[in-house]
């Protein structure tokens, strides 16, 4: 459905724009006005043939229909022009008529033009009968049941899909969606921020083949905060996130029986598994995309301070800013995760690991700043599970995995 939703919606979204800057121009009631609405509103009603609860998300340069980006409507400037106006999202509930959309699209010009001078605060939400809109943020976990939000729920079950279908994409047509990687960042980046504060949504794992995709989320989210924190602005905190998400990406051409084994590699199968950060930049680079930092921080975020980690260096170098971050959020969520060889360390014996290993194995900056951060942002923290469906595999007994502990 969602190819013959996709070109409904951008005609929708094309008109719905046209009938905003029209509507600048005549006043209410003028036939020209009029009818543009009425071209807007007949886009929308074909919309809603097809999907009574579509949903747009507008993220940077970036529009999302429900969890997809609009590939075509990349950079389209009216998607900055509304997440401005504070309308980062908008869905329908269900059948709109022309009298509630009017009412609707009079409202977004108000928001527009600052017309509405008791406009809603940054994390409101607003609408008109079955329209919804208002900022991106983290719905409550108990919200008054009146309360109708536009909100991203305090969930990554969406974005973990999002995940898993890119690293399929990735095995099946040697290329990464970057569309849909962009819009997990933004999205992780939003649900970071939501009701004024910042949370770290992370994902706890459920089953162990599924612990690359949970473990990508967790450390795109980790190396965002860790880049807000030492001051970063917020391009290069995406582009860290892109990096920290795409990190992995090598492990799509590691076998699933040495990824998931239980118990301690051979030398070959260590010589395997070490393979991925070279596998990543591979795959990153075949790409052709604008993914130069993600491609450094995927071949560089094993490799340790002191020379040491994979793959080995000749002559030793310095590593980038975005992979010394990187290798201490992959670290710390790779401990603080159950895995089949091992039970998770509690964030305290984690974060002291991070500090004994400062200056041998990590940058002692990036380590101390990570290790302040997670001490006052620990009670943040929202430990997320994914559905029942994704059942909890049984614990397979205790071995050793790597010389790390919980890397690979």
């Amino acid at each position: 459905m969602t190819e013959q939703l996709e070109p409904l919606a951008m005609k929708f979204l094309n008109a719905f724009a046209q009938a905003l800057a029209t509507m600048t121009l005549y006043p209410e009631g003028h036939p020209r006005r009029e009818g543009i609405i009425d071209t807007a509103f007949e886009n929308l009603r074909a919309v809603q043939n097809l999907d009574r609860r579509a949903s747009f998300s507008f993220l940077g340069d970036e529009v999302v229909l429900g969890q997809r980006p609009i590939r075509e409507m990349r950079g389209w400037d009216w998607s900055t022009r509304l997440a401005n106006a504070g309308i980062q999202r908008l869905q329908f509930e269900s059948e709109v008529t022309r009298e509630e959309f009017d009412s609707f699209i009079n409202e977004v010009l108000a928001r527009l033009t600052l017309q509405a001078l008791q406009q809603a605060a940054p994390g409101t939400h607003a609408g008109t009968g079955p329209i919804r809109f208002g900022s991106v943020g983290i719905r409550e976990l108990t919200p008054e049941p009146e309360i109708q939000t536009a909100s991203i729920e305090l969930s990554l079950h969406e974005e973990a899909e999002t995940v898993r279908w890119l690293h399929e994409e990735t095995v099946r047509a040697a290329d990464i969606p970057l569309g849909e990687a962009e819009a997990v960042v933004r999205s992780l980046a939003a649900a970071m921020h939501g009701d004024q504060a910042v949370v770290l949504p992370l994902l706890q794992i459920r089953r162990y083949d599924e612990y690359t995709t949970t473990h990508s989320l967790n450390v795109c989210v980790l190396a965002m905060g860790l880049a807000e924190w030492v001051g970063l602005g917020a391009r290069d905190i995406r582009a860290f996130g892109t990096a920290g998400l795409l990190h992995d990406i090598g492990k799509t051409k590691i076998p699933t029986d040495v990824l998931n084994k239980t118990g301690r590699f051979t030398p070959e199968e260590r010589e395997i598994m070490n393979r991925h950060p070279v596998e990543g930049a591979k795959i990153i680079i075949a790409t052709e995309q604008k993914l130069d930092l993600a491609a450094v921080v995927a071949y560089e975020h094993h490799i340790m301070l002191n020379g040491g980690g994979y793959p080995k260096f000749e002559y030793p170098r310095e590593c980038h800013q975005a992979s010394k971050l990187v290798h201490v959020c992959d670290v710390y969520d790779a401990l603080r995760t159950n895995r089949p060889y091992r039970s998770a360390w509690p964030a305290p014996k984690v974060l002291s690991y991070l500090e004994e290993r400062s200056g041998t194995e990590f940058d002692p900056e990036v380590a101390r700043s990570f290790v302040k951060m997670m001490s006052e942002w620990e009670p943040k923290l929202a430990s997320i599970e994914e559905p029942a469906e994704a059942a909890a595999a049984p614990p397979a007994p205790a071995a050793e995995g790597g010389s790390v502990p919980g890397q690979g």
